[in-house]
């Protein structure tokens, strides 16, 4: 089983990344597993579920995979930057703001989920690039560090999640 140590992320995050280093995979088959596991999902939302939105004021399922696919963004750009020993503590964002002025609802699904798979392969070909040492680099972004590895079990742990909450609170 990888270990990641405390020091790597914000105890935050920690829900996000528990499962996948239990499961014992690297980054890189996280990465891959959990796309997979996001498209069969995604897959099989009827399209008058589309604009579903659970309860007052939560994102509709195309904001929910416009989200997965900014945060992703993110995350990879952190890497990148904690990858090339960029000392900048760098900001965070706010994720309902992002949303409002995403467009996701005027968007067609299947241009949502294309965007997902071609976020996510780029950031596989991104981390494929990382040697052992460089997973093992530690950045800072929204005052906490972070290591590239760590920002890498993120995307996919976060993307999980929000799949998870997908199907017990959009798709029942």
């Amino acid at each position: 089983m990888l270990q990641l140590n405390e020091n790597e992320y914000n105890s935050y995050y920690t829900p996000y990344i528990q499962t996948l280093v239990e499961n014992g995979k690297g980054v890189i088959e996280n990465m891959s597993d959990s796309l997979n596991d996001i498209l069969n999902t995604l897959k099989g939302v009827p399209k008058e579920k589309e604009l579903y939105s659970y309860a007052e004021g939560k994102w509709t399922v195309k904001q929910l995979v416009q989200h997965i696919i900014d945060t992703e963004r993110i995350f990879a750009y952190r890497a990148l930057r904690f990858a090339r020993r960029d000392t900048i503590n760098l900001p965070g964002f706010d994720q309902d703001e992002f949303n409002a002025t995403a467009n996701a609802n005027s968007r067609e699904f299947d241009a949502l989920l294309e965007e997902l798979v071609l976020v996510r392969k780029s950031s596989i070909v991104l981390f494929k690039s990382f040697d052992a040492e460089t997973l093992k680099v530690i950045g800072k972004a929204s005052d906490s560090l972070m290591s590239v590895r760590a920002a890498g079990y993120i995307i996919s742990g976060h993307a999980l999640h929000h799949v998870n909450v997908l199907k017990e609170r959009y798709l029942q």
